[in-house]
């Protein structure tokens, strides 16, 4: 089992995170997982990481497997693995329509076969061959890599519903969940199947106050699971009914009013928050579900507790070990 923090920490500068990663290991942390959206790209603060916590693993939560040609991004894996060797995990994922194409320009066509193709060829990458192959999404000619790790990186699948997430387990070494609760993980992850790595990202926020923990995470929540991909997550799920007055709001173009639409009882079950040792608990009830690898995403708050401060009254009272 591991126990990993997202990272970087929202609003905080780069340079001044190296004091707080450092500490993690002391902590009884053992990973950091990168976020690749808007903010910083999945590579650069892993990068980091790997110098200033050596004894880390390092694992992208996720790559885009559309925003990046297939070459670069085995150079980018490959790198990372180089500098870290044996202790990186590389999250591929489809990201959203938003992100590649409106973003970026890309079209957004057939992502599962997209994610399927890209383990395909990355794995093969990885391994030191040279590729030539015609995939169903993309073609790569006489293509290897210059710079291998001593140990290729675990790949997996960020996967929601029940085809990606029978790749994720038959192609991939596990699979990335996102915005799920405790009780939806054995519902989830029964299709990966055993003997997979389970990573799940979980958002947490320290506050004692549940009136503003809730107001602060309602926002985050309306922001992902109006995302087409989330919002059919969320009805596979069987909470369409209780998101349905969200998803009106939203679409009706009242954000306000879809984040107040949220009910308590969806803000509880999808956001970790409460005094520190009753997040640890609600955790701590992740990995006894199933997940092998909770990751902590930390979610801000103006009268909260401050991250770095979070980050330290999360450390598990008990810290997992990888050997």
């Amino acid at each position: 089992m591991g126990y990993g923090l997202t990272i970087p920490l929202t609003g905080v500068p780069l340079p001044d995170q190296r004091e707080l990663i450092a500490a993690l290991p002391g902590l009884g942390y053992t990973d950091v997982w990168s976020a690749e959206a808007g903010g910083a790209d999945a590579f650069t603060p892993l990068a980091l990481a790997s110098v200033w916590a050596p004894e880390l693993r390092l694992g992208t939560a996720i790559v885009p497997v559309f925003t990046r040609g297939a070459a670069t991004l085995a150079q980018s894996c490959a790198t990372l693995g180089a500098a870290a060797p044996g202790r990186v995990a590389i999250g591929l994922g489809t990201s959203t329509e938003v992100i590649v194409n409106r973003w970026n320009g890309l079209p957004f066509d057939r992502p599962y076969a997209r994610v399927r193709d890209t383990v395909r060829f990355l794995r093969a990458a990885l391994a030191g061959q040279r590729i030539t192959e015609r995939y169903e999404t993309f073609a790569v000619s006489g293509f290897k890599l210059q710079l291998l790790p001593p140990e290729p990186p675990a790949l997996l699948v960020a996967a929601l519903r029940p085809g990606m997430l029978r790749l994720a387990g038959r192609e991939a070494d596990g699979a990335i969940l996102n915005w799920l609760s405790v009780e939806d993980v054995p519902a989830v992850t029964g299709y990966v199947g055993a003997g997979k790595e389970i990573v799940a990202r979980i958002f947490v926020l320290v506050d004692g106050d549940a009136d503003r923990a809730r107001a602060a995470a309602r926002p985050l929540i309306a922001a992902y699971l109006t995302v087409d991909v989330y919002r059919r997550f969320h009805e596979w799920l069987g909470r369409g009914e209780a998101l349905a007055p969200m998803w009106r709001a939203w679409e009706a173009g009242d954000r306000a009013g879809a984040a107040a639409a949220i009910p308590d009882r969806v803000v509880d079950a999808l956001v970790v928050h409460g005094p520190a040792e009753r997040c640890r608990e609600h955790v701590a009830r992740y990995a006894a579900a199933g997940v092998t690898t909770p990751v902590l995403a930390l979610v801000p708050s103006a009268g909260g507790l401050p991250l770095a401060d979070q980050v330290r009254a999360l450390a598990p009272a008990f810290p997992p070990s990888r050997s």
